[in-house]
């Protein structure tokens, strides 16, 4: 069917689909050097991009596919040629992320490391001021966590991929049926130690 659609277009269509306007090797490489680009941009950028759009962020990154599509087309607008870009494009960045896969260092200098931004409770506002996040939205993710204050915090990293990790200090973690289990049997067993010394006097 779609063979038989081909053949009855005119001449002008079928060029148009098929016909690339720039060779195909220049059509990978402006490929590739935009996904590049777009992603030492975003490294460059911050994790807080990730983590936790504004209107500002989304803006920003409705409009990057747009400034950067005539770089990745250049006069091509042909169907084979917009196959062939995004081929190269789900290729490229499926072939990164099994790099990654097994580098730790290829996957550092794609993603970074985390950033810490609260130790032992303390506030480091120098790491914060890097990350681009406010007091506002570090407060707002701790009270995700069932913190209500830094005290109660041990720990909070923003990682690289954009996600926000909380580790409250031991004394504020909420119990679980594990750790009620554990406190349960220690009150018994010493209970039965309180029960047979007493026997023993």
């Amino acid at each position: 069917m779609f063979v038989q659609l081909v053949a009855a277009a005119p001449q002008g269509v079928v060029d148009d689909l098929f016909h690339l306007d720039i060779p195909p090797a220049e059509k990978i490489i402006r490929t590739i050097a935009v996904y590049l680009g777009i992603l030492l941009i975003i490294r460059i950028a911050g994790k807080r991009l990730m983590a936790q759009m504004n209107s500002q962020d989304l803006v920003v990154v409705l409009l990057l596919s747009n400034v950067v599509q005539n770089a990745i087309i250049g006069n091509d607008n042909s169907l084979v040629g917009g196959l062939l870009g995004a081929a190269v494009l789900v290729l490229v960045n499926a072939g990164l992320d099994r790099w990654s896969l097994h580098s730790p260092r290829v996957a550092e200098l794609l993603d970074g490391r985390p950033t810490e931004v609260v130790k032992d409770g303390v506030l480091d506002h120098r790491a914060l001021a890097h990350v681009g996040m406010s007091p506002e939205e570090l407060n707002n993710a701790i009270q995700k966590q069932g913190a209500d204050s830094l005290s109660e915090v041990q720990r909070v990293a923003l990682e690289p991929g954009g996600s926000i990790t909380v580790e409250l200090r031991p004394e504020s973690r909420a119990a679980t049926i594990g750790d009620l289990r554990r406190a349960v049997d220690a009150l018994m067993a010493r209970l039965e130690e309180h029960g047979q010394a007493g026997a023993g006097s």
